[in-house]
């Protein structure tokens, strides 16, 4: 066979020919997974790439700046804003959630035209789109960072199998959000089968590695109050094993004594001074009595359980079935809430479902990426959860134009939610929550290859690319812009980041002087690789960085796989 395969067909008897036929005809029944046509229509905004560089332009008139974190806005085709942040933030992001068109007819554009559902290459068209998107957010993935994807039926299937390509079959799994209420939730659709009440949370995992969640039981059954504790209502849960099934050389063996005066000596859930941290935990009851948040029995002298209180949260392992996390229907009503709008045909996700999901893969310090930003559910939800749970969580919001989405509904929410608003109809007043915007569009820059960029042409992309530069520094607030030289800092002037344009360094030591003893990295131009060496004078403050070649070396990588493919 392997003499076979050596020699061209043309040279194979018609005996070897059929064998050949039919060993292939048997490998491809064998085949699993998923196969669709690449190269049927190629995606036009991916193609261009090759010719184009893209960039980020800041639009001023925008920005919002109030207190607390630096947040971004990108205005433009996701593909295009996804190939900048490779740039600027491979490897930072923690939290990517995206809510991508779900193919179902009308609700996906593809080269400038509104797929139908009788396109008989919606599918391939479909994950040819997807497939690209998913694999420049992988990069930008910390190496704990979780991707939580929305989908429904129709595409779940084929996007399960491209996830399990892209991040091994091993490190996807999948959530089932409720996304109906109890009762008649919304607008009841008639169907020959049975209502679609759920919707899927596919998970691509870096590392499966999930937080617990914060939130309050959902108790099916009602609850009592016997010793009036001013928390309120509550279930009583268990924090021990009996005392015949207890281990005395557990680590949390030990003895704890009863208000009534009766030793309990068993293995508990958690260690001693857990425990008396939730028995100092006291108030006075309306009666004058002090209270525990441990329950020691009717009489004060049973086996010590530790209160659940219905109204409050607390930390639980998290469910596959997402049951109370919000509804389509409220989604759209807080949608609606804020912009005074329909916002009915948007169909936005809850806020509860996006803190539940931020909640699970951040840490207090992270930044979360939805690059199908829509009406900006995910910003709103990151505020919230800074504000709720504490922290400094940054968020990057990316959405084209395409119907006034971004100018009209993602960047008003996002305005309002930072600086207050009324809620339509009631007139509410809503306090405005901790955050700055910086909002930037996406531009081209033409060059004959990606691969294949002129002197001049490198010129003009380092001129264009400070304010990605300044981004991927962390430093968004630009001070000064000259044709030589421009600045960036921080808000409070701690750090700073410097571009340097031009090969003639007639101008270098006025920009040295303006950076002062501030830490700053300063990118220098260069036709090919700056000599780092020759900067060790400027001192450890100072970290000298190449500009343009980092850059396009990024693209050449994201272009030259594509053409692989």
């Amino acid at each position: 066979m392997e003499i076979i395969m050596a020699r061209k067909l043309t040279e194979l008897t018609k005996d070897e020919l059929i064998a050949k036929i039919a060993d292939l005809e048997d490998k491809l029944k064998k085949r699993y997974g998923l196969v669709w046509d690449r190269e049927k229509e190629p995606e036009k905004i991916v193609v261009d790439c090759e010719k184009n560089v893209p960039v980020l332009q800041a639009d001023k008139t925008k920005a919002i700046f109030n207190s607390g974190e630096d947040n971004i806005l990108i205005e433009g085709d996701n593909y295009h804003a996804l190939s900048c942040l490779n740039y600027t933030h491979r490897g930072k992001i923690d939290v990517i959630y995206i809510d991508p068109p779900y193919n179902r007819g009308g609700d996906f554009v593809y080269n400038d035209k509104r797929l139908s559902k009788d396109d008989e290459y919606k599918h391939s068209k479909w994950l040819n789109f997807m497939e690209k998107r998913l694999e420049l957010a992988k990069h930008l993935l910390s190496p704990r960072g979780v991707l939580f994807i929305s989908i429904d039926d129709f595409e779940y299937g084929n996007l399960k199998l491209l996830c399990d390509k892209i991040f091994q079959e091993e490190m996807v799994d999948t959530m089932v959000w409720r996304k109906s209420g109890e009762g008649r939730d919304g607008k009841m659709k008639n169907t020959t089968t049975f209502r679609k009440d759920h919707e899927y949370i596919i998970c691509c995992f870096k590392k499966q590695l999930l937080n617990k969640l914060i939130e309050k039981p959902n108790f099916q059954n009602e609850y009592g109050n016997p010793d009036n504790d001013p928390r309120g209502n509550y279930k009583a849960g268990s924090i021990s094993n009996k005392e015949s099934a207890s281990n005395p050389n557990h680590e949390y063996y030990y003895s704890v004594t009863a208000p009534g005066g009766k030793v309990f000596t068993r293995q508990f859930n958690f260690s001693k001074e857990e425990f008396d941290r939730y028995n100092n935990d006291v108030l006075i009851n309306e009666d004058g009595r002090k209270v525990s948040r441990i329950y020691w029995g009717k009489n004060n002298n049973s086996v010590p359980a530790i209160k659940i209180f219905i109204n409050e949260e607390r930390t639980v392992t998290p469910s596959s079935l997402f049951l109370n996390k919000g509804t389509t229907t409220e989604g759209t009503k807080e949608a609606e809430s804020i912009l005074h709008k329909d916002c009915h045909d948007m169909r936005p996700k809850p806020v509860n479902l996006l803190i539940s999901l931020i909640q699970l893969a951040s840490s207090k310090d992270s930044i979360i990426l939805d690059f199908f930003a829509g009406t900006g559910t995910t910003g709103q939800a990151v505020l919230t959860a800074n504000k709720k749970y504490g922290g400094q969580r940054k968020f990057i919001l990316c959405t084209n134009n395409e119907g006034n989405i971004c100018s009209d509904y993602c960047f008003p929410r996002i305005q309002k939610v930072i600086n207050g608003y009324e809620k339509w109809k009631t007139g509410e007043s809503v306090a405005g929550l901790s955050g700055n915007l910086v909002y930037y569009k996406t531009a081209l820059i033409p060059v004959e290859r990606i691969d294949k960029v002129t002197d001049k042409q490198r010129v003009e992309i380092t001129r264009k690319a400070g304010t990605m530069i300044g981004m991927k520094e962390n430093t968004l607030k630009e001070t000064e812009l000259t044709e030589y030289y421009q600045i960036f800092t921080t808000h409070d002037d701690a750090r700073k980041t410097a571009i340097y344009f031009r090969e003639d360094e007639s101008k270098m030591n006025e920009l040295i002087k303006k950076l002062a003893d501030t830490p700053t990295a300063l990118y220098v131009f260069s036709y090919s690789k700056v000599d780092k060496e020759a900067y060790k004078e400027l001192g450890k403050n100072i970290r000298v960085e190449d500009i343009p070649e980092p850059l396009l070396q990024i693209y050449k990588e994201i272009n030259l796989k594509i053409e692989e493919k």
